[in-house]
């Protein structure tokens, strides 16, 4: 009997953590799994930064391969990319794109990207002065900075910015095709941020690696968060409103 019960509550378990509907369903699972996996790579990365692990030493090889190998078209190109993608950058893609979303009424989009944005901002602010990590060093940088180097926060902004910005677009489209395409679009950008950073000599490959990390798990914190409170919300509403239903039918 013991044993039946609870087999039967952890299938009851089950279905309500994998349920498309339920409160604290399926995008909760998701949510916490994909926090979870991105933490875990983070301080992986971290730990091998902190400790001076074999990663470090191909950090070096590599950042000096594309600086030995730099191009002046590219080089453009790609400093064009990271000043677009600096806090003053993404602070005015952030504010156009919430007036956006204000106007249009999606004001709960407005507060999450927010919060997910300037957030992440203040934790990669954090992350830098905890790890103290001193930046590339080349006789003839393209870049010279003073700040520490991990993780990266160009690549951590992009990430929380266009992760967020491909969270709205997947929220409000159905074609399938387009999702898969804006999620695409958003991983390139991001990709292509970070490579600028550690081709300008800014960033090692860890940094950015590092970055993407933090972001991730600070946008699955920031959407689940969010989703979960709209749910939550709903489901209040839902219930208020079959209360005075159920109290206007009985008073008839």
């Amino acid at each position: 009997m013991g044993l039946r019960s609870g087999s039967d509550f952890l299938n009851q378990f089950l279905r309500a953590r994998l349920s498309r509907e339920g409160f604290l369903g399926l995008h909760l699972t998701l949510g916490v799994l994909f926090l979870s996996v991105a933490t875990w790579i983070f301080a992986d990365l971290a730990e091998d930064v902190a400790t001076g692990d074999p990663l470090t030493i191909t950090d070096a090889h590599f950042s000096n391969w594309l600086h030995a190998h730099a191009t002046h078209p590219l080089t453009s190109f790609l400093l064009v990319v990271t000043n677009l993608h600096s806090t003053l950058g993404v602070t005015v893609m952030t504010l156009v794109v919430c007036v956006y979303l204000w106007r249009r009424g999606l004001c709960q989009w407005v507060f999450t990207l927010v919060v997910t944005v300037y957030g992440g901002m203040l934790l990669n602010f954090w992350l830098k002065g905890v790890f103290q990590r001193a930046r590339p060093h080349f006789d003839d940088p393209i870049l010279t900075l003073t700040s520490y180097s991990f993780p990266s926060g160009h690549t951590m902004m992009a990430t929380v910015l266009y992760g967020a910005l491909s969270a709205v677009i997947v929220s409000q489209v159905r074609d399938w095709r387009w999702r898969v395409l804006t999620i695409v679009v958003a991983i390139l950008l991001i990709a292509l941020v970070g490579f600028s950073r550690i081709y300008l000599g800014a960033h090692y490959l860890s940094d950015v690696l590092g970055a993407i990390a933090e972001g991730a798990a600070w946008l699955a914190l920031c959407l689940t968060a969010m989703d979960t409170w709209r749910r939550g919300r709903g489901r209040r509403k839902a219930g208020a409103g079959a209360g005075a239903g159920g109290r206007s039918r009985s008073g008839l």
